[in-house]
């Protein structure tokens, strides 16, 4: 744990100082107090508190969040009168100290063999079939159940998870550590928000893996229930890169009901086969939606996420889910285009609902290390 002052002094400081263990840094997720970022709590008069805050860096896109938290922690504090936070800025000392903390034991890939974690890599065979949609509203229906949840834009060509949670935030430098920044309490990283325009990204395969691995082990990501990551569509190199740097990720393939859709789709939850990964179920997206007469319009057709399932099952030798159906909704349209995930915004909608309901049956299964083989050998 990185030095803090011992909270002494008058009664209302010591009642500040256990006040703001409750304050979250943004980012971190994690106490103020713990991090070392309080240098100080002084009661200047009575009533009055002053509160000076060490940023980790002197830029740091959360210092107004920081501030507004800090301040709400206190003012309701009994015989606080005034909160004034002073932002200052960690030494390299600190900062290293700091980064100490947060990586001691920790392995250099937090997602490798051995990881708790559970990670869903969201694929699809073709473009179009509202993969990312599907990702960013799974990822905050995890959230909003209360895991710890982290999300990989690893689309680096296409890259719309920013957009589709409504976040321009940039992530925040600590020496070689990179602070993903939170969208809707989920943990995001992707190329776009380290490009100061809307720009097109024309990298090949080695440029493609390198980020990706960035994106893993330079992130930190904290101690996270879940981690999805979007994959480009296909099965080019950020598909095998993904499955090499997360050994025990999980495939979830979304297809349209479209029977064009769903055999290229095939394919793509058939690599498991190359890479050794499990395959965690099919999810059906643009499925049949019901007009308000009660007219049922299956406007791509029906039947594609079961032909996957089917086709995934004989292929791989053990049944494959249909883990749902999300239909054709405009909430689910409406509120991507917005940046507040249909989830969240309308979570009672014919496709929220749908979503949050297999996001419940991703949940199920617990971390843990049930299956896991642990080193330990019986004496003789």
């Amino acid at each position: 744990m990185t030095d803090s002052p011992t909270p002494t002094g008058t009664a209302l400081e010591q009642a500040a100082w256990r006040r703001l263990e409750s304050v979250l840094d943004p980012e971190l997720r994690r106490p103020v107090t713990e991090l070392g970022m309080v240098a100080s709590v002084t009661e200047t008069a009575p009533g009055d508190l002053a509160v000076v805050v060490r940023l980790t860096v002197a830029g740091c896109p959360m210092r107004e969040t920081i501030t507004a938290d800090v301040r709400q922690a206190l003012l309701p504090l009994e015989d606080c009168t005034g909160v004034s936070v002073t932002l200052d800025v960690m030494t390299p000392q600190q900062r290293a100290a700091l980064k100490e903390q947060l990586t001691a034991g920790r392995p250099a890939n937090p997602f490798g063999t051995g990881s708790l974690t559970r990670v869903f890599a969201v694929a699809s065979g073709k473009g179009g079939v509202g993969k990312s949609t599907v990702t960013a509203n799974l990822a905050c229906a995890l959230a909003a159940r209360g895991l710890s949840v982290g999300l990989v834009d690893a689309d680096i060509h296409g890259f719309s998870i920013p957009g589709l949670l409504g976040t321009s935030a940039r992530p925040t430098r600590v020496d070689e550590m990179i602070l993903p920044p939170v969208a809707h309490t989920v943990k995001v990283i992707s190329i776009g928000m380290f490009l100061d325009t809307d720009q097109p990204v024309a990298w090949r395969g080695p440029m493609l893996h390198r980020a990706l691995e960035q994106f893993v082990t330079d992130v930190y990501w904290g101690d996270l229930d879940v981690l999805l990551v979007d994959l480009p569509p296909g099965t080019g190199d950020i598909a095998i890169s993904a499955a090499q740097l997360l050994p025990g990720s999980e495939l979830l393939v979304v297809t349209t009901p479209q029977q064009a859709a769903a055999q290229v789709a095939a394919r793509a939850g058939q690599l498991s086969e190359q890479t050794g990964q499990q395959v965690a179920g099919v999810i059906e997206n643009m499925a049949a939606m019901t007009l308000p007469d009660g007219t049922v319009l299956d406007l791509f057709g029906s039947g594609g996420g079961a032909s996957v399932t089917q086709r995934l099952t004989e292929a791989l030798g053990h049944p494959v889910d249909l883990l749902g159906s999300v239909p054709l909704d405009m909430a689910l349209r409406q509120d991507g285009d917005e940046g507040t995930p249909v989830v969240l915004q309308h979570p009672e909608s014919p496709a929220g609902a749908e979503l949050r309901r297999i996001a419940a049956s991703l949940a199920v299964r617990p971390r843990g290390l049930s299956g896991m083989k642990l080193p330990v050998t019986p004496k003789d």
